[in-house]
């Protein structure tokens, strides 16, 4: 007996489901080298996405390989060329936007609302069939291919491809299903954002602060023109002790109770509603892909766990994620073996950066040394006020632009070190010069603190002992990747995405 089977028709060579900045950039580049992409969101664009909106120069050259940066409306979008920094109510520094060979010397910051929609509309331009509106209930991998489920308005549909890509954020149900659990709450933030109308200062400055009372975490306000500006916080979502504060009250409390804070925004009025969002942070023991899959930007946990930085992950990923698919669709070989050199391009563009920025965060985690943290806060920014390339290379690490791994190198560590040095001996002597007194009180506060540490940590064994465990974790991590970063290694030469592309600027943040 003869048996015939019969392959189902393809709908596409790509199924992408998530239409963000990942996804869209991913449907883009796969579309003009010539793949059938189809683009699933569940929601209509042009929509808004919570965000603090910043984009930096790295996601700019990105936007120009995608061709959004010619449109005028982007060119009236609102250019960032410095930064100030705060601590307690005080501006400790402002500094130019550090310069970087082959990329912009400012950031620019681009309401979602704007900036989803014009690279949907790039995707779309290129060829991609863009299906809005479907909200997508799971997918199912075969031998010959994937299948995409997703109903609207109790219609159900299905879509059939070579390939999928999971681009559908934070709470990406692809990566649910791949993996079979949601991200860990240690590998989540919680931020919130408003808008203002109103705003002083100046527009080409964005403003981060720093507090005891928001620590692990920091608050921003990024002008979005000469007087409007997103204005947020963010904050690790698991702390120790836990974090209590409703974050929307606390924006409010800031506002209210820091004078740097409350001076940009005297008299300003927010525009709109608080509104919040969930970020899963980079976890190198998670795999992004498996057989026919593959995760991009946020679904992919690609955030800075220390400043928060998505954009221009996401764009990254999106080029990246398509140079390795093209490969693979040339060899029609999709199996997670064949989808390695995407996995390999993170783990050496960013995982070097990103397990330094998580073992700080793992420290930082422990709240009831955030009086040490602090201190270490105003040592950096002290250093960076009179060493003008310290400044350069910390400031360009917060805006994204410096690998993380820089503050490793020994101007970094030596200038800290000194200036921490300076600090410990200043206020000896300033303590000293006041008399007995005041070194007995000195010293009476630390015994203190001491005491309330061992209170705290004997109150807590179990969640002390599950933070030293992750800060060791954290550790071997950071020790492991200096180890292979030190070794040489030979790069194969990404794959040209187009004929027309701007000249290609070397992005690898990871530092070899």
């Amino acid at each position: 007996m003869l048996t015939l089977k019969i392959k189902p028709s393809i709908d596409a060579d790509v199924l992408i489901v998530g239409a963000g900045p990942a996804g869209a950039s991913a449907a883009a580049h796969l579309a003009r080298a010539g793949l059938r992409v189809a683009l699933i969101d569940q929601h209509a664009f042009p929509r808004d996405k919570v965000c603090g909106d910043f984009v930096g120069p790295v996601a700019l050259v990105e936007l120009q390989r995608l061709g959004v940066t010619g449109l005028p409306d982007y060119r009236q979008t609102n250019v960032i060329h410095g930064a100030a920094v705060h601590l307690d109510g005080k501006r400790l520094i402002v500094s130019d936007m550090p310069e970087v060979s082959g990329l912009p010397a400012y950031g620019r910051v681009i309401p979602r609302l704007q900036l989803d929609a014009w690279i949907v509309d790039a995707a779309r331009a290129s060829g991609v069939q863009i299906y809005e509106g479907w909200r997508v209930k799971g997918y199912m991998v075969d031998a010959d291919g994937v299948t995409v489920q997703a109903e609207q308005r109790g219609e159900a549909r299905t879509w059939r491809g070579r390939m999928l890509i999971g681009a559908d954020g934070s709470s990406s149900l692809i990566a649910r299903q791949m993996h079979g659990q949601p991200p860990a709450d240690g590998d989540r933030i919680i931020a919130v954002r408003a808008y203002y109308e109103g705003v002083t200062g100046p527009a080409d400055q964005a403003d981060l602060y720093f507090s005891s009372s928001s620590f692990p975490g920091y608050y921003w306000l990024f002008p979005t023109g000469p007087r409007t500006a997103n204005v947020g916080i963010g904050m690790l979502l698991e702390t120790l002790p836990p974090a209590t504060e409703h974050l929307p009250k606390l924006l409010d409390q800031l506002i209210a109770d820091d004078p740097a804070f409350a001076e940009r925004l005297d008299g300003a009025r927010r525009v709109g509603k608080v509104s919040g969002w969930p970020l899963s942070t980079y976890n190198p023991a998670i795999s992004p892909t498996a057989d026919r899959v593959l995760l991009v930007g946020d679904a992919a946990g690609l955030i800075n766990p220390l400043n928060g930085e998505g954009i221009q992950y996401a764009l990254l990923s999106g080029r990246w994620a398509a140079e390795t698919i093209l490969s693979a669709a040339a060899r029609d070989d999709f199996s997670a073996a064949a989808l390695k050199p995407y996995v390999d391009c993170l783990h050496h563009d960013l995982r070097y950066d990103m397990a330094l920025a998580g073992l700080i965060v793992r420290l930082i985690r422990n709240r009831t040394l955030n009086p040490v943290w602090m201190q270490a806060l105003r040592v950096i920014l002290s250093r960076a006020r009179v060493d003008p390339r310290y400044a350069d290379i910390t400031g360009g690490v917060l805006a994204g632009i410096e690998p993380a791994s820089s503050v490793i190198q020994p101007r970094i560590v030596g200038g800290t070190a000194q200036q921490a040095a300076m600090a410990i001996g200043l206020g000896a002597v300033k303590q000293a010069l006041h008399g007995p007194r005041h070194v007995l009180r000195a010293g009476r506060r630390a015994a203190e603190s001491s005491v309330a540490l061992a209170a705290e940590t004997a109150s807590h064994p179990v969640e002390y002992a599950q933070w030293g465990a992750g800060v060791a974790w954290g550790a071997a991590e950071l020790a492991g990747q200096m180890a292979r970063h030190l070794r040489p290694r030979d790069d194969a030469p990404a794959t040209p995405l187009a004929p027309d592309a701007p000249p290609a600027v070397t992005l690898r943040l990871g530092g070899d």
